[in-house]
């Protein structure tokens, strides 16, 4: 039996009840196999028994007061991944969906993306089940300041350094920092995603969004090939997909999807991103709004999408853009992109292809750019802002925007000649894990146990 398979025979045992987390590690170990074939360094010292399991996990009650008076209870968590090559760094997730199992694989894939970055920075991520759909500004207001209460004893700009993830944005940051201020009487990089006017760094709320174009740019480069004149699906409108939306009309391509979790938006003329930030980032409505607005736009709600499929990938596209959530894409959903001619998927989303999906891009031998590769833009943005918060500076929005760029086209770089290494050029997702996996197992390596 391979060392591989010993080890995910060992998570399956322990963590069955986490399918999220054990797809994730299945995702990445069984992609280093070529590099555990030839160093056997990485088994000696137990490297991916050690680097499957959070060096910490911290559990707690967020106890807060509704509207109403009624005092509501939820469960808030923060993993501790990995700090080998810096302090703990991921986003914090408000969702109803949010349980141990889903931090872990956000978390999991968060050390090697964060690796891949080149930048200082571990694996971590946290949340809670709290779901700010529907709640007043006040309420949020109160649960964050709850659920800081509980994590300040935990984190610090050079300890764990949390952001925004789904459910958390602006208004969410702002009164975590605000709460921690309060605590701590101090004025530190603690958090990232803040407004500009309290240490907060231009360019991050288009950082993922963006990235993504840039990585999937840099593919289509290495293929002698550009955006110009591409039809693009993207998936989500919040903030990932938005400023994907917005980076594709300016590199000359033509988004013409967006969706939601009651349906999406097909408008072939192209997705207008100032009405997109109109109805989700000021009126926070449905996409039902965004039809309403635009005579072109043709809405679908998820109740008429094809059954066991996600309609967004039927459209026929020149380069898809996951950037919703995870699992959103399956094998027949993937088979219907090929089928439509798509050449290329660059992952705006933490894990949005099921692994059936993934294999079934690799095998076409499309342009593929896994999420812990093509969504790293948003947290190497975000340590660009810790950068500027030790240094109590704040750059030009064309400076972050350039280092994002650069950054994204070094990821892409580094996971393709790491494939190449390897005897599987194209193949960004082996590169990709071998490359981040290396930096992390040879600095535990030299660490100690």
């Amino acid at each position: 039996m391979s060392y591989v398979q010993q080890v995910m025979d060992s998570l399956k045992e322990k963590y069955a009840h986490q399918p999220v987390f054990l797809q994730a590690a299945q995702e990445v170990l069984q992609s280093l196999q070529p590099a555990l074939d030839k160093n056997k360094k990485y088994q000696e010292h137990k490297i991916l028994e050690r680097i499957v399991e959070p060096e910490r996990v911290i559990s707690f009650r967020v106890d807060w007061v509704d509207d109403k008076g009624q005092v509501q209870v939820n469960r808030g968590y923060r993993v501790q991944y990995n700090s080998a090559i810096g302090p703990y760094k991921g986003g914090l997730r408000l969702h109803p969906s949010v349980n141990l199992g889903v931090l872990k694989f956000l978390g999991f894939e968060q050390i090697f993306k964060n690796a891949l970055s080149g930048l200082a920075i571990g694996g971590g991520k946290g949340g809670s089940d709290f779901d700010p759909k529907g709640k007043s500004d006040t309420e949020v207001m109160r649960f964050c300041q709850a659920f800081m209460t509980e994590l300040h004893r935990y984190i610090g700009a050079t300890i764990d350094v949390p952001a925004g993830d789904i459910g958390v944005g602006g208004r969410e940051i702002g009164y975590l920092y605000g709460q921690w201020k309060r605590l701590t009487q101090s004025f530190e990089g603690v958090l990232t995603g803040k407004n500009v006017l309290y240490g907060g760094s231009l360019a991050r709320t288009e950082a993922t969004g963006y990235g993504a174009v840039y990585f999937a740019q840099r593919m289509l480069e290495s293929r002698k090939e550009s955006f110009e004149g591409k039809v693009c699906t993207v998936s989500g409108a919040g903030n990932v997909a938005t400023y994907c939306c917005e980076k594709l009309w300016q590199v000359g391509a033509r988004p013409v999807t967006v969706s939601d979790s009651r349906g999406m938006i097909y408008d072939a003329e192209g997705i207008r991103v100032d009405v997109l930030k109109q109805v989700k980032e000021v009126e926070r409505a449905s996409l039902t709004r965004y039809a309403e607005l635009v005579s072109s736009a043709k809405y679908t709600p998820v109740t008429e999408y094809p059954q066991g499929r996600n309609a967004v990938w039927s459209v026929p596209c020149d380069a898809a853009f996951p950037c919703a959530t995870q699992n959103e894409l399956n094998l027949a959903d993937a088979e219907s992109l090929l089928a439509n001619g798509c050449k290329c998927v660059a992952e705006g989303a933490n894990m949005p292809s099921t692994l059936d999906a993934v294999h079934a891009f690799i095998k076409a031998g499309i342009a593929y750019g896994p999420a812990k590769a093509a969504n790293a833009g948003g947290v190497s943005t975000s340590q660009l802002e810790m950068a500027q918060n030790a240094s109590m500076q704040s750059w030009p929005f064309e400076t972050v925007d350039a280092n994002l760029k650069r950054i994204m086209t070094n990821i892409h770089d580094s996971a393709a000649a790491t494939a190449e290494e390897f005897g599987q050029p194209g193949n960004l997702v082996l590169g990709a894990n071998i490359a981040g996996f290396r930096k992390v197992a040879d600095t535990m390596i030299m660490l100690g146990v």
